[in-house]
């Protein structure tokens, strides 16, 4: 296991600093230490105290563990003061630290100093030579080269201009864009441009520290600077897109979003698996349709189709009874995999659906047992997406939630040209599908 020492602030909170940090490092798979710089009273809502650390505890809790257990790479994040600078670069120097990753934190979200203007002054004099790549946002970059940033152009200048006093690499990033972000790395010949999806969040506590520590800990496996940025975005965007809505304010990125999908890929075929041979037990071959039937289930957060699972060559009918063709597989069926995707959407609980055939008789079971079903109208498929395997499917679902204001049991449709009516049942998990199947 790779070692990974951060030497930050304390977030009470635990959205950012330290808490941050281990949390990022440990779901990458690696060993995180950590060097206490200051304690925050801090939520969601902003920082209410900070005390900073004399800066000889922070020399010795930087001795206890570069002595004896040793790192191989490391993250700086808020430094506060220019004697911890100082006494952090003393260290680093001291145990000739190669892979520094070293996020210039000068200020919270709330406006609140986390390094003062002497330690800025120190900042630059002796962690920028110290640092294998530094990661200021725009804010920080303009403080540090008195440049205004407006655009990818001036984030290019300014990483020229950084670059020229010590890092070795220099990642300006582009949050804080107008337009989609785009963070810039420069090496010394050639910039870079790294492009991203923004996210729709305000809850995006913790965003810088979260890819520091994630660049360290991939950046520790001996993976070159630009995958273990590009790895580290990766990581973010999950984190991001699956924020936590906790607390009054800002929210914190979720750092067990990655985590959670890849342990949960052997669940989901193993949960499959179970709920068709509880299918194959049932004498359910009547509602399989012509085109046949599917049963899918997603991850947690999913993203793409690769992240549901339904089974290749479909479930058929064999008698009164059903089979699979082979066994469950992610990204197996496009068309049911858009189907739970959408549903997701609105509520990521709903991970699971399944097709049957159609009539007027199983409708009327359906709302007869107590489910809602709703139905969507193939015909209102705008040309464009007609053709697009499982487009007409996602939005006829997205239009039916939101007309209702949440994921029904059933959606179905009465077919259109080329197209076969249909049932499709959704539910939090393939046991729950079953249960409704076998009340049909």
């Amino acid at each position: 296991m790779y070692k990974v020492l951060t030497i930050a602030a304390s977030d009470s909170g635990g959205g950012s600093g330290i808490q941050a940090d281990l949390k990022t490092i440990l779901s990458l798979r690696g060993y995180g230490m950590s060097v206490v710089t200051a304690v925050t009273a801090q939520n969601t809502l902003g920082i209410q105290g900070a005390q900073a650390m004399p800066a000889e505890m922070v020399g010795l809790q930087m001795e206890s563990v570069l002595g004896d257990i040793g790192t191989d790479s490391v993250k700086t994040g808020a430094l506060i003061n220019a004697d911890i600078v100082e006494t952090v670069a003393d260290k680093l120097a001291k145990y000739r630290i190669e892979k520094v990753v070293a996020d210039p934190v000068l200020s919270s979200k709330g406006g609140t100093s986390l390094l003062d203007d002497p330690g800025k002054e120190a900042f630059i004099r002796r962690i920028f030579p110290l640092a294998h790549v530094l990661t200021p946002n725009i804010p920080e970059a303009e403080q540090f080269t008195g440049m205004k940033i407006s655009n990818v152009g001036d984030m290019k200048k300014a990483a020229t201009k950084l670059r020229k006093m010590g890092p070795r690499y220099v990642l300006v990033k582009g949050g804080h864009l107008e337009e989609l972000p785009v963070d810039v790395l420069f090496d010394g010949s050639e910039h870079y441009e790294l492009s991203s999806r923004r996210v729709p969040t305000k809850h995006s506590h913790g965003t810088g520290c979260t890819l520091a520590s994630a660049i360290a800990t991939i950046l520790a496996r001996g993976t070159s600077l630009v995958e273990s940025i590009d790895q580290a975005k990766r990581y973010l965007y999950r984190a991001l897109r699956f924020s936590l809505d906790i607390g009054h304010g800002i929210g914190p990125t979720n750092h067990y979003a990655s985590i959670t999908m890849e342990v949960a890929r052997s669940r989901v075929l193993e949960e499959l698996e179970k709920a068709l041979d509880r299918l194959k037990r049932l004498n359910v071959g009547r509602l399989i349709p012509e085109v046949q039937s599917n049963l899918a289930y997603a991850i947690p957060y999913a993203e793409s189709v690769w992240d549901v699972a339904s089974f290749p060559g479909r479930i058929i009918r064999v008698g009164n009874g059903v089979q699979n063709v082979a066994p469950p597989k992610f990204g197996a069926s496009r068309q049911i995999h858009h189907l739970v995707l959408a549903a997701m959407e609105y509520n990521p609980e709903y991970r699971a659906a399944m097709t049957v055939f159609y009539s007027d008789a199983l409708v009327n079971r359906i709302r007869s047992i107590g489910y809602t079903i709703a139905e969507f109208d193939r015909s209102r498929t705008p040309a464009d997406l007609a053709e697009e395997e499982g487009s007409t499917l996602a939005l006829g679902v997205l239009d039916v939630i939101e007309e209702l204001g949440r994921v029904p049991d059933a959606i179905f449709d009465r077919g259109a040209w080329g197209k076969v009516p249909m049932i499709r049942l959704f539910a939090k998990d393939p046991s729950a599908i079953v249960d409704l199947v076998a009340k049909l």
